[in-house]
């Protein structure tokens, strides 16, 4: 969680670094002369991944927009500050920790920028889909549940999204994706090596750097990860990293595919003092039948990115299933 301090000096530096997109920009270097990336940056938004169909192949928000937007989040703040409802049990502990501001201006109309529609491709035939659920309810997915959050039931913890497991955080990608919160990754450079720590289940990712696209090693084809194996280069001052050999047991994006066949593409550029264009594109014939590619403004944060604790899984998974059995033996003897 974020001290106030820190919300107030990352508001002025997303301000700040609007004033500034527009001017020409020179990042500043590392020792290595390198383009410096490092810092805490966070990429916050309440960018919709994909286009409204009404804005067609329009990438960007009008100022008059833009405005309109800013004073209907205003009037929703002041009516919910001036009559809070009363939270019962049942509400989501999520509710209090939203964090989607879209820090730095609502200026997209998407995410998604390829296809020129700003749309997700159609699905490619036999493309795995699943659907989850909070509660105690079913759903017909079967294991293994690769959903982020959620889960198909709570007959045993393999039942559970990957995030509930501690596995993998809902938003720690790759590709990173705005999400309810702990949108922050911290960035660690060397002279051939860059590490991406995000803070939701505080994984590090360590990327190996190539002189270029062609010397890029490869994994054997056989050791398949969670998260992939990546690997980088310097493109001028664009740091590109190449992710492969994905398992089976993750999304290719969302809650869709399994991502055994994906391709990630992500490259960071640093636009402004305080800004950092994060561009990603997947592909994967098995799920998608095009690629595409999002583009999420990341912006830097004046504080530390604090360890992780996964408390799902240390206490929460153990309590969910608890709870499970209870209900059931409560409906076996009609009280329920």
């Amino acid at each position: 969680m974020k001290t106030i301090s820190s919300l107030i000096l990352l508001g002025f530096a997303a301000t700040y670094s609007l004033a500034l997109s527009a001017q020409d920009f020179e990042a500043p270097r590392t020792e290595w002369d390198q383009a410096d990336l490092q810092g805490v940056w966070n990429f916050s938004s309440n960018v919709p991944m994909q286009r409204p169909s009404r804005f067609g192949e329009r990438q960007f928000l009008t100022e008059e927009e833009i405005a309109d937007a800013q004073a209907r989040r205003t009037e929703a703040d002041a009516n919910s500050d001036s009559a809070l409802p009363i939270r019962g049990v049942d509400e989501s502990y999520n509710d209090f920790w939203i964090e989607n501001a879209g820090i730095g201006g609502n200026v997209r109309t998407s995410h998604i920028v390829y296809p020129t529609d700003g749309r997700m491709p159609e699905l490619a035939e036999g493309a795995v889909t699943a659907q989850g659920v909070y509660g105690g309810g079913t759903t017909s997915g079967t294991r293994p549940v690769r959903l982020g959050a959620g889960g198909i039931g709570t007959d045993g913890p393999e039942d559970r999204g990957l995030s509930e497991r501690c596995i993998i955080g809902f938003n720690a990608g790759p590709p990173f994706v705005p999400s309810l919160y702990n949108n922050n990754v911290q960035i660690v450079q060397s002279k051939d090596t860059v590490v991406l720590m995000t803070e939701m289940i505080h994984d590090a990712r360590v990327v190996p750097l190539y002189d270029s696209a062609a010397e890029l090693a490869e994994l054997d084809d056989i050791v398949r990860l969670y998260t992939g194996d990546s690997r980088g280069y310097w493109d001028g001052d664009t740091l590109v990293i190449v992710t492969k050999n994905f398992n089976d047991l993750s999304p290719s994006f969302g809650s869709t595919g399994t991502s055994y066949d994906k391709v990630l593409t992500e490259k960071l550029t640093r636009v402004g003092p305080y800004t950092v264009d994060y561009e990603f594109t997947v592909d994967d014939p098995s799920t998608y039948s095009d690629i595409f590619t999002g583009i999420v403004s990341m912006t830097k944060v004046d504080g530390l990115l604090y360890e992780y604790a996964c408390h799902e899984g240390n206490y929460g998974m153990v309590n969910i299933l608890r709870g499970a059995r209870v209900q059931e033996r409560l409906e076996a003897e009609g009280l329920l």
